[in-house]
């Protein structure tokens, strides 16, 4: 078998390049191949300086995700960079694009760093529920400092390589290909006859109390219970205490003990899912339509975000309003949000991007477009309109999308001469922050639109999620239902203070009654008389909310809501008690811990959610996992709903649902899917397993 890395000498130089498409993971043969060429420039009479490089277009990448739960082999990558950095003559690392996690920790194994502009260096590890573990905790501070250590690795952040050279993280900056680059640099090494620099030789950074207690302060808020992010201060931290080697051993040691927490697991699920929540069998082979334009149909706060992701993404937008005052609203609005993406270091040129935009008021200017996003008020008969308009004036071929969050894509569909080519496109709000998108494909959808719109997600960097049609899809659905179970808390004794703060001690970052006064109350209300028609006479409504609505008491947009406000911190609103208690009546209350608040709200949502799967609206549980993961909060350590269920039992899960369907048999109707489970002894974890 060929080595992914070779091993070259020009003069004195030796030149040991790794090459293991498509993003020089470091793999056993890498991390091998890395070992062996050290111990041959070692040996080497000829070569005096060696540089590492990485072929293609970036340096080294981290772990390869190929070996993710196998047994791990020699050589381990922390033994790799303790090989590279004893090496007896200079090794520089020559970094171009990004070097990230271990091929980050393998830049800092050498002796010299150079980069070539527009390479990145970072700690992604947290984002998996570790910290770097072969010897980035211990080596970055004693070249940087505690400071950007501190900064970097909680948040599994990166710098630039300006940034780096700043910081003193790397020795040389240039510019242009990074062969011709590094050999110059060599040269210019060996002309100054430098000798090895070992940062493991380096003496302890300085210990900055302040500095480690405004991290912990910072990563206690907000990790929401994460432990990676704390662990990795602990790690830093170690670097000002203890001689390298001790450190190592310590960074191993706290790197070790979170690869066995459920946190990981959880971190290691999201990670696989992200990257099996967009492969169809359905769509395999078939080719997205060509999406060379946009056009948006409403210009509020959804329309306008809906085109702003689309200007960022390099699509021209022509949005359509009502009328020239609106036009110009949105446009500032899309102006504004352009702006705010310069501060964010997310886009260059406002000004250039602005020019791609178009605001209209007739419809006839989106006969070009190759699709349209209707983002309009959420009412069946308006979305009739819009569409007709659509059907009426798009060309062939062209894509009709619409953004409800709840209505049926199938009937929108409807009002137009080519259901085919309709889809929905749920973008959640701010549109242009937010990853998710569910993409919601009617029976009637040919397989090419569908393919298109998950193209569109990946132009746009959204995380795409199939759904089926049904009253509030996979999300909404979900949410209407874990927060009728809270409604439900509150009737038997909860307060929604105490629902909230259970909510987030759980990990979510706002409770429902936090989110409600966010979205509006106004929503709630809405919705709850758009269903009343349809309602169960066995189900329960919040009379006390409907009495909030009608006393103008909508949340944040009016200061007073669960929480009455000054600016957007929130304080109980205790006016509310009274109307609860008017709810309540006489029913027997009971005393809610924290742990009761948060499995009763889980349960509800895994039973939906099990619904949801089992009725094909979401295709697998990890689609649903994904969906809350990026729409909704949900802690990404716990992996999602359906993760977290298969970890705590779904036969003790679906125990506690039974037994609250005693007393609610409504409600805690048990899901079929969830029964069938548990009677087979299998896992949410395996229908993943089955459809993959």
């Amino acid at each position: 078998m060929t080595s992914p890395v070779r091993y070259d000498v020009t003069g004195e130089i030796a030149v040991i390049t790794i090459a293991n498409p498509p993003v020089n993971a470091l793999g056993h043969a890498v991390r091998q191949g890395l070992w062996d060429a050290i111990d041959r420039f070692d040996a080497d009479a000829e070569a005096r300086i060696a540089i590492i490089l990485g072929e293609g277009a970036l340096f080294l990448g981290g772990a390869d995700i190929s070996e993710f739960g196998k047994p791990p082999k020699e050589p381990h990558l922390p033994d790799v960079c303790t090989h590279i950095e004893r090496a007896s003559k200079p090794v520089i690392a020559a970094v171009h694009g990004p070097a990230l996690g271990g091929g980050c920790e393998v830049a800092l194994g050498a002796h010299y760093r150079m980069a070539i502009k527009g390479a990145r260096f970072g700690f992604p590890e947290v984002q998996l529920g570790l910290i770097p573990g072969a010897g980035g905790s211990q080596r970055m501070p004693r070249l940087t400092g505690v400071g950007p250590a501190l900064d970097m690795m909680p948040a599994g952040g990166s710098v630039t390589a300006d940034q780096a050279l700043e910081n003193g993280f790397i020795d040389h900056l240039a510019d242009g290909d990074v062969h011709e680059q590094a050999m110059i640099y060599a040269k210019g090494l060996l002309a100054d006859g430098v000798d090895v620099r070992r940062v493991g030789d380096l003496p302890c950074p300085a210990y900055e109390a302040d500095a480690f207690d405004a991290a912990r302060t910072l990563w206690t808020r907000k990790a929401r219970g994460e432990v990676a992010p704390l662990t990795a201060i602990d790690a830093v931290e170690a670097a000002t205490r203890l001689p390298f080697d001790e450190g190592i051993k310590e960074e191993r040691r706290l790197f070790l003990s979170l690869m066995e927490t459920p946190q990981r697991a959880g971190m290691i699920h999201a990670f696989f899912n992200d990257r099996k929540v967009s492969k169809l069998p359905e769509l395999k082979g078939v080719a997205p339509r060509d999406i060379a334009s946009v056009g948006v149909i409403g210009g509020g706060t959804m329309g306008a975000g809906i085109a702003t992701a689309c200007l960022l993404a390099g699509l021209p937008v022509t949005l359509v309003e009502r009328d020239e005052a609106s036009a110009e609203k949105a446009r500032t609005t899309i102006t504004g949000n352009l702006d705010a993406a310069v501060k964010r270091g997310k886009l260059k040129d406002a000004e250039s991007t602005l020019t791609k935009l178009t605001t209209v008021t007739d419809y006839a200017a989106l006969s070009d477009v190759d699709l349209a996003i209707e983002a309009v008020f959420e009412d069946m008969s308006v979305k009739h309109d819009v569409f007709t308009k659509l059907d009426a004036v798009m060309k062939p071929g062209a894509v009709l999308s619409t953004n409800t969050s709840y209505l049926d894509v199938t009937e929108i569909a409807a009002a137009t001469s080519r259901p085919a080519d309709v889809i929905g496109l749920h973008f959640f709000s701010p549109a242009h922050v937010m990853k998710l998108l569910e993409i919601v494909v009617p029976d009637t959808t040919a397989p090419e639109v569908t393919a298109t719109a998950f193209a569109l997600a990946k132009r746009l960097k959204k995380t795409a999620v199939k759904a089926g049609v049904c009253d509030g899809f996979i999300g909404n659905r979900i949410l209407a239902t874990y927060r009728g179970a809270a409604d439900r808390m509150i009737l038997a004794g909860a307060s929604p203070w105490e629902i909230d703060a259970a909510i987030k001690a759980f990990g979510l970052p706002m409770g429902p009654f936090e989110m409600g006064d966010l979205a509006g109350l106004d929503i709630g209300f809405m919705t709850r008389q758009r269903k009343a028609p349809d309602r169960d006479p066995r189900d329960i409504v919040p009379k006390w909310a409907d009495a909030m609505y009608h006393n103008g008491w909508l949340g944040q947009k009016t200061g007073q809501g669960y929480y009455t406000y000054e600016g957007r911190k929130g304080t109980p609103n205790d006016a509310v008690k009274p109307l609860i208690d008017e709810a309540r009546g006489d029913r027997p209350q009971l005393d809610f811990t924290p742990e009761m608040i948060q499995r009763r709200y889980m349960a509800a949502m895994v039973n939906e959610a099990a619904k949801v799967v089992g009725e094909g609206i979401a295709a697998r549980p990890l689609d649903v996992d994904v969906t809350l993961l990026y729409g909704y909060g949900f802690p990404r350590w716990r992996g999602g709903p359906m993760h977290w269920a298969d970890s705590v039992g779904l036969d003790a899960l679906l125990d506690d649902i039974k037994g609250w369907a005693k007393d609610d048999p409504y409600f805690w109707q048990p899901a079929p899917l969830l029964e069938q489970l548990v009677a087979e002894g299998r896992t949410f974890s395996d229908l993943n397993e089955a459809s993959a």
